[in-house]
């Protein structure tokens, strides 16, 4: 069966294994997927700790598909002056990255010293921990001050975040590993393609790039060039209406049709070639169905270098930063949310709504299809004058 041990530093390594595995087999197994010594190994298992080396994997309840949370064992060093107590903080700030992202947050100096050594980051903790206690005896001493109630307000609401965030770390291990953005395989003309399978995709896109390697050039209909606003803004070059992507791991042929776009993923599954095809995304079984047929989504190894993420600190910053530059990426930056606009001519202004150069019997076509009258000129304009695909465009602007 397949089994995720994800670690402190939010890296899930997925290992096959037999349900009958015996503790001890199963750390000898991790460390050399670690390389994390067996004996240093903290195995969790929905907030326990796996301590008896003879259990196997189901006799602790351990089924298919299921997480440990793999933590390391600090080094247990006594420095010279003897305070063993404060070096085994800084070998756990060294050794567990949620506790030194979030002291690199909140405490940079102290995060720092422990950098330099034993002796400067003894020296400056007691510091600091001289100044608390001072600050504790001033609060004492007048409990009705207003920056010593500030202080313990601010104290007890980080104790209950601390709280909070290690429920979490013991009941959901899964919040804290690296997602793996959704690829498949397929193939374009024998060009093979990691394929980015996106349902906050309003369309389906290829790059440029992508494109001429497929040898696609010659079929875009440049009538569609425009461009994508959303999060950002990217140039569409065109749409090739029609063309099958071969899938080898289903032996499917998919019928697809791409919006050819500057900035994006090399290929991009929208929301409407998912509702195209009926497709279903099986997070349980890390499968795209189609037609009954799952086709994997690829493994972390195996996805384009761009789309590979680093690994995430979990102080606050770096976490926001790291949403932040997920949502900027150039394939959801054009395509969440989207809206095309197709190009005005630039040598003539359009004329106003109520006058039009196109015979009033087109513009009636589109109206009659309920398009509003400017936004009908609009799309004729973008067409010169075509009316099928001035009508084409707007229905593929609205799917």
């Amino acid at each position: 069966m397949k089994i995720a041990v994800a670690t402190a530093a939010g890296v899930i390594h997925n290992i096959e294994v037999d349900s009958q595995i015996e503790l001890e087999n199963l750390k000898a197994l991790i460390e050399s997927e670690t390389e994390i010594p067996p004996a240093d190994q903290i195995l969790s298992y929905h907030g326990q700790e796996l301590t008896d080396p003879k259990k196997t994997l189901e006799q602790y309840g351990v089924i298919e598909n299921d997480m440990l949370l793999l933590t390391k064992k600090p080094s247990q060093i006594i420095p010279r002056d003897g305070a063993p107590e404060i070096e085994l903080m800084r070998q756990q700030i060294l050794n567990e990255p949620q506790i030194s992202g979030r002291l690199l947050q909140n405490q940079p100096e102290l995060f720092n010293a422990a950098f330099n050594g034993p002796a400067q980051f003894a020296a400056l903790f007691r510091q600091m921990d001289q100044r608390s206690r001072q600050q504790i005896n001033i609060h004492n001493a007048d409990p009705l001050n207003i920056e010593g109630q500030r202080r313990i307000e601010e104290e007890i609401r980080m104790q209950n975040v601390e709280k909070n965030w290690q429920t979490a770390l013991e009941r959901i291990p899964q919040f804290f590993a690296r997602v793996v953005m959704l690829y498949i395989d397929i193939e374009v003309n024998g060009h093979p393609i990691k394929a980015f399978v996106d349902s906050g995709a309003q369309s389906t896109i290829m790059s440029p790039q992508c494109a001429e390697k497929c040898g696609l050039m010659r079929l875009i209909d440049q009538r569609y060039e425009g461009l994508a606003i959303g999060a950002g803004t990217a140039k569409i070059v065109g749409r090739v209406h029609y063309i099958e992507a071969e899938i080898h791991a289903g032996n499917l042929l998919l019928e697809c049709s791409f919006l050819i776009m500057e900035g994006s993923e090399d290929v991009l599954f929208g929301l409407d070639m998912l509702m195209c095809h009926q497709a279903c995304i099986d997070l349980k079984r890390k499968a795209l169905i189609i037609n009954d047929v799952a086709i994997p989504f690829l493994a972390e190894h195996e996805l384009p270098e761009r789309a590979r993420m680093r690994v995430q600190d979990n102080n606050l910053q770096n976490a926001n930063s790291n949403a932040t530059s997920t949502n900027t990426q150039a394939e959801s930056s054009a395509t969440s949310s989207t809206t095309v606009i197709p190009p005005v001519s630039s040598n003539s202004s359009p004329p106003p709504a109520s006058q039009s150069q196109y015979p009033e019997e087109h513009i009636m076509t589109l109206t009659s299809m309920g398009i509003p009258r400017d936004e009908a000129i609009r799309l004729l304009d973008a067409t010169n004058g075509n009316v099928d695909a001035a009508a084409s465009l707007f229905f593929s602007l609205s799917t």
